[in-house]
């Protein structure tokens, strides 16, 4: 991550603290203002991938609007939803679409899920810089992930075992990954029966499975494109062998080549309305959108 998005995680941790009980006391929507401007609180909660670009937002909208007060945090998009079923956060930010389960719970409590899409993102499988494999098929992932294939040599590489990291159970990224790798959703050979091998060491954060590749010269992992620094190599990805492998960038996601592309999605209950579509309306307008392109995402075209 970027040195400007952990400033900006630091600074909204804080005002989170300074908030305290008001952030608390706020969770179902705050107040839309008064005569003296916008006023009110907003709990985020959700997805680890989307924290670092919402903190962004929320820093930039709180100095516009000094009397709101926004508190992110990123246990994974499945705890977001599940806070936004008991109506514990007024936002969910998600990796993921939302699960008719889940809004079947949600509708149950008389909560309505309501989608905005915020931006894109370019889901990068990245290995050590030093390995010299360049490029993998859907296929040749679900086949790591999976357990099938355990060794370097059997995809291009050195004669050595692989290390296969991939997120928790609550990351919406975890979900995604299963549904479009590891069980090949629109291929031939897509199987939905295929779950996560079981030397797979799953990780709590995403800046965790970074740094790990960093310094595993075996290790494979994936990530949003906002967390890619140059101390991990992002590999190129082919849909099937016959295919061009395609790197991961703003500019592939944009024009459809990158073939695990995902939207960035916040779910509020019911359309928004006051102090929360105020901060929705920022982060569409084009001055959120050029905080995406910052935080290295992809903005809505």
């Amino acid at each position: 991550m970027n040195s400007r998005l952990t400033k900006g995680l630091i600074l909204v941790v804080i005002l989170g603290l300074l908030a305290g009980s008001l952030v608390i006391a706020g969770c179902g929507g705050g107040d839309s203002g008064n005569s003296n401007g916008l006023s009110g609180s907003i709990s985020i909660v959700g997805s680890n991938t989307v924290t670092p670009l919402t903190s962004v937002w929320a820093e930039e909208f709180m100095k516009m609007h000094s009397r709101v007060h926004i508190a992110v945090s990123g246990p994974g998009s499945g705890a977001g939803f599940a806070a936004l079923i008991d109506g514990t956060t007024d936002i969910c930010q998600a990796s993921r679409q939302i699960k008719a389960k889940e809004i079947e719970q949600a509708q149950a409590k008389g909560v309505n899920p309501y989608e905005i899409q915020m931006a894109s993102d370019a889901l990068s499988v990245v290995v050590h810089p030093s390995n010299p494999v360049t490029e993998l098929t859907i296929a040749q992932l679900s086949a790591i992930y999976t357990g099938k294939i355990t060794n370097w040599k059997d995809v291009g590489g050195k004669d050595a075992a692989i290390v296969v990291i991939a997120r928790d159970t609550n990351s919406g990224t975890h979900v995604f990954f299963k549904e479009h790798v590891i069980q090949m959703l629109g291929l031939s050979t897509e199987d939905k029966s295929l779950e996560y091998g079981s030397k797979v060491l799953f990780l709590p954060s995403t800046e965790g499975g970074i740094s790990e590749v960093a310094k595993n010269s075996k290790a494979i992992f994936y990530a949003g494109l906002g967390y890619v620094t140059n101390k991990v190599k992002p590999v190129g990805i082919k849909m099937t062998a016959n295919d061009p492998a395609v790197l991961p960038t703003v500019g592939t996601a944009l024009d459809g080549t990158y073939p695990i592309a995902r939207p960035l999605l916040l779910y509020t209950n019911g359309a928004p309305q006051g102090v929360i579509k105020a901060f929705v309306d920022y982060c569409l307008s084009s001055e959120g959108q050029a905080k995406v392109t910052e935080a290295g995402f992809v903005p809505l075209g």
